[in-house]
């Protein structure tokens, strides 16, 4: 008496779904890339051991050569506190993120500061973790 199996194992693989997960993956990966830093300037900040987790409203970027930023526009010293407050009109609690070269001299820094000071802006300033 001859016994039959009642099913048969397939024994063939398909990678159809492997394909699909590998695109959704690259396709996550490609949108992701993108959304990190993108209104980032390349500056070399000081390192310190304190880091703040608190999110600005908006950044100003000093480079070394003295050329001024909000987020990635340039501007003029002069119309940087006029840029900051058409930024910053009607948020409460405003907090700008100061991003200055760690070769800029400390009276530039200052002379933000004194912005953000007069105009009653919160200050963080941007560092390197050590």
């Amino acid at each position: 008496m001859a016994i039959k199996r009642g099913s048969k194992i397939d024994k063939a693989f398909s990678a159809a779904s492997m394909t699909d997960l590998m695109f959704l993956l690259l396709i996550f990966m490609l949108i992701a890339t993108t959304l990190i830093n993108p209104n980032a300037l390349k500056l070399t900040l000081p390192k310190s051991a304190n880091q703040l987790k608190e999110k600005p409203y908006t950044t100003v970027s000093i480079t070394p050569d003295l050329h001024y930023y909000v987020e990635t526009e340039p501007v003029a010293f002069e119309n940087l506190e006029s840029a900051l407050q058409a930024k910053l009109q009607g948020k409460t609690d405003p907090t700008v993120s100061l991003h200055a070269d760690q070769s800029v001299p400390v009276g530039e820094v200052v002379k933000v500061m004194n912005i953000a000071k007069d105009n009653k802006y919160k200050l963080i300033l941007a560092t390197n973790p050590k």
